[in-house]
């Protein structure tokens, strides 16, 4: 059989499997065009971990990484967790960086309608490691122009003429006292 020429190159990356992440199964792709790997809950078999309505909790995986340099991890939800218990993740994405290694730990909230039992084993979120850019910030006067602008929350969604996006009212100087018709009917 011809091997796969399209296939990705696979990216290593160590994991230190923790006292109490022993037995639990790795991060793993649950499908062939998954991006994230499925992080699971090392909390105790005898107690899971109760989430109340409202309240978050930090919950153990039992695994540390040790990721290349200029590759981070993403810890991001997963879509089952919140649409059927309304379970996410707090600060989505995390970010894991290369010079970690500490414990995964994932901070789940509970915005359903009632208490969610973390179980062990059970799959809580999912990581996507990427590469990132090597960033070094120049402070400048001026940046270059785009169609865009400043528009930001949601202002590419609005309808812009050919020319770019509106501009802005002016404020008149003195308001005026006087109430235009359309004014009137909303009072």
């Amino acid at each position: 059989m011809a091997k796969d020429k399209s296939s990705k190159k696979r990216l290593k990356v160590r994991v230190k499997v923790l006292p109490h992440g022993k037995g639990l199964p790795l991060p793993s792709m649950q499908s062939d065009g998954a991006a994230g790997l499925d992080l699971v809950a090392a909390v105790n078999e005898k107690t899971p971990l109760r989430i109340a309505r409202g309240k978050w909790a930090l919950v153990p995986t039992g695994l540390s990484l040790e990721l290349p340099r200029g590759v981070e991890a993403q810890v991001r939800p997963r879509s089952g967790l919140a649409m059927k218990h309304g379970v996410t993740v707090l600060n989505s994405p995390g970010t894991i960086d290369s010079d970690y290694r500490g414990e995964v730990q994932v901070l789940l909230v509970n915005l359903g309608e009632r208490p969610f039992l973390v179980k062990r084993g059970e799959r809580i979120a999912q990581m996507v490691v990427a590469a990132h850019a090597d960033v070094k910030i120049k402070p400048v006067e001026d940046l270059s122009d785009t169609r865009r602008g400043s528009g930001g929350f949601g202002s590419t969604g609005k309808a812009t003429s050919v020319a770019g996006p509106a501009k802005k009212k002016a404020v008149p100087k003195k308001a005026s006292r006087t109430r235009t018709s359309k004014q009137r009917k909303r009072a």
